[in-house]
C-alpha cells in the first residue's frame, strides 16, 4: 500500500497544472517604470499595452490582462494613440514596443537629409 501511495504522489507531482499568463499591469502612469506590477492573467487572456502620446509633452501607459484585446493604432493632430497585445509571459514590458509615430519618423528623415546637406563637401 506505501509503494502504490508513493507512485500516486510521484504521478501527482509530475503532471502539469499550467502555468497562466503574467502580464505587467498599470492604469494611467506617466511612467514605464510604474508600470512594473506582475499580474496573473485569466484563462484566454492576453497582455495589453495602451500609451497614449501627447506630442512633445506627455505619455499615459496603461497596462494589464484582456480577453479581447484589439491592437490598433489611431494617429491625432496632437499625439496618438497605440494599443498592442501580446501572448508570452511579461511581453508587454515596454510602452515604446510597437508605437508608431509619423512624427518620428518624418524627424529621422529631416535630420538625415540635414546631415547630408551639412557634410556634402563642395
Amino acid at each position: 500500500m506505501k509503494a502504490f501511495l508513493v507512485l500516486l504522489l510521484g504521478a501527482l507531482l509530475c503532471v502539469d497544472s499550467g502555468s497562466s499568463l503574467q502580464c505587467y499591469s498599470c492604469k494611467s502612469q506617466l511612467s514605464n517604470t510604474n508600470c512594473q506590477t506582475v499580474k496573473t492573467c485569466g484563462t484566454n487572456e492576453m497582455c495589453k499595452t495602451d500609451v497614449i502620446r501627447v506630442v512633445g509633452l506627455f505619455s499615459i501607459i496603461s497596462k494589464g490582462c484582456d480577453a479581447a484585446c484589439d491592437a490598433s493604432y489611431q494617429d491625432f493632430n496632437v499625439g496618438n494613440r497605440n494599443i498592442s497585445c501580446c501572448s508570452s509571459d511579461l511581453c508587454n514590458v515596454n510602452a515604446a514596443g510597437s508605437v508608431r509615430s509619423s512624427y518620428g519618423l518624418a524627424g529621422g528623415i529631416a535630420a538625415g537629409v540635414l546631415w547630408t546637406i551639412l557634410n556634402s563637401k563642395f
